[in-house]
């Protein structure tokens, strides 16, 4: 099929490096957006980095729902090529852009509309030099949400040039959006003393450049098949398979994003913005585990739903066992960095003040516990996905996600039980031994269901599967 890569065949190591190192630098771009911003924000005080910090739960929230439509489709198309079924993989790409663009829109209103109780979550008490944070917070979250159609257009076009094994393209694509907004962020932010505000129309203004790139390239530069529609009439047995292959991944990610809300709240009432700052920030800098090992269990379940259609067992349980191994390595690798470099990495985001960075240098010590079982948890769902089983991931990470509320209740001492009141350090506990869950439950949910799903005679690919 025109301008698609066949997966079914060849050596399996170097096929997942190069489907997986483009998917990685990718994601490593996307979250180097929030880091710049972060960054250059982060030298106007720990006050503004609060205000970014804040905010970037809610676009947390608005990437996890394009995970709706994305992985819906990502997974549908992969299979649909693998199958040689190209009438069925441009259906899949049209139902992604259509069921993104009406989500996207919906969203973004929700969010301008409402942003002043949204912002009022937080309780963001303090000033910095331009005001209020919580007045800060609620213009910057405004500017940003005008962006997030741009979110998940982009997160459609990503995720149909992985399905059919062209991760280069993504990546290069936003790679010219991320330098474009490492030149803005200054100019805004410091340039035309927007402060935080000059942030948010950096990103805006390169994520609808980045937008633009891909669809000169679809239509002109690199196309798929011979015509590729972006939008069409929702026909039935199309939409209800992305939405079910797509809606586990999009909840679970959108109620940890809620879980993260609370907890950032209750990081605020023990803590402060000191607290929510902490909690935030950290979690981006976490990303360098999270995006690494998501760039190969994208390119690992782009793989398997090729092969799996295909009926290539013994290459998808090859390919699982290599990636297994390399996210095992890496996630060792994060944790001997966070637990014990932890003050040094947090100091490159807030530099200048010692209580920040020592906070956050605790934070990062204790997650440092769990960045090897993360990776697990993240490789595990990619091997889910690409069999086209999105459900089991999402019930263990809704169930231990939602497990760190009464834990962290209970660890800060908001709940007393047998004298514990670790206060806001509680909460980084939470966090760190449910991710140890997640990671071990879902890895033995992958072992025990092996031999029953890769055998001869399993399903395969279905349109109705």
């Amino acid at each position: 099929m025109k301008g698609t890569r066949n997966l079914t065949e060849g050596p399996i190591n170097s096929q997942l490096f190069k489907l997986a190192m483009p998917i990685m630098a990718t994601s490593f771009i996307q979250m180097a957006y929030s880091l710049t911003d972060m960054a250059w924000v982060g030298r106007l005080g720990s006050e503004a980095a609060t205000v970014v910090g804040s905010v970037g739960i809610f676009v947390w929230m608005t990437t996890a729902l394009s995970l709706l439509g994305k992985i819906g489709s990502e997974v549908s198309i992969a299979q649909a090529v693998g199958a040689q079924n190209e009438k069925d993989a441009r259906s899949f790409i049209a139902h992604n852009f259509t069921i993104s663009l009406i989500l996207s829109l919906i969203w973004g209103a929700l969010f301008i509309l409402f942003s002043h109780q949204i912002v009022d979550v937080f309780k963001l008490d303090g000033t910095n030099s331009s005001g209020p944070i919580s007045t800060n917070a609620v213009s910057y979250l405004r500017i940003i949400s005008c962006g997030f159609p741009l979110i998940f257009l982009t997160s459609a076009f990503t995720g149909m040039y992985n399905a059919v094994g062209r991760s280069k393209i993504p990546f290069y694509i936003s790679g010219t959006g991320l330098i474009l907004n490492m030149v803005l962020d200054p100019l805004f932010i410091f340039g035309l003393k927007l402060g935080t505000d000059g942030a948010g129309y950096a990103t805006v203004i390169s994520q609808a450049i980045v937008l633009a790139i891909f669809v000169y390239n679809i239509k002109i530069k690199n196309p798929i098949f011979d015509h590729v529609a972006f939008f069409t009439k929702l026909r039935k047995k199309y939409t209800k398979r992305v939405l079910k292959l797509g809606s586990p991944v999009a909840l679970f990610n959108l109620l940890f994003a809620f879980v993260n809300l609370f907890l950032s709240r209750l990081a605020s009432d023990y803590g402060g913005y000191i607290g929510v700052m902490t909690l935030t920030t950290g979690a981006l800098i976490e990303g360098i585990t999270w995006n690494t090992a998501q760039g190969f269990s994208t390119a690992l379940g782009t793989f398997i739903a090729q092969n799996y259609a295909a009926g290539k067992y013994d290459r998808v349980i090859q390919a699982w066992k290599l990636t297994l191994k390399m996210s095992a390595v890496f996630g060792l690798a994060c944790t001997i960095l966070f637990v014990g470099f932890g003050d040094t990495v947090f100091s490159l985001f807030v530099p200048g003040e010692p209580e920040a960075f020592k906070a956050g240098g605790l934070y990062l010590q204790i997650s440092g516990l769990s960045q090897l079982f993360m990776t697990l948890e993240i490789t595990s769902q990619g091997v889910f996905y690409g069999l086209g089983r999105t459900t089991p991931p999402a019930v263990i990470s809704i169930f231990f996600n939602y497990s760190r509320i009464p834990i962290a209740l209970v660890l800060t001492g908001t709940i007393a039980i047998g004298g514990i009141a670790m206060g806001v350090e509680g909460i980084w506990w939470a966090v760190s031994l449910t991710s140890i869950c997640k990671g071990t439950f879902l890895t033995l949910w992958l072992f025990f269901i092996k031999n029953k799903v890769l055998n001869p005679k399993s399903k395969g690919y279905s349109l109705e599967g």
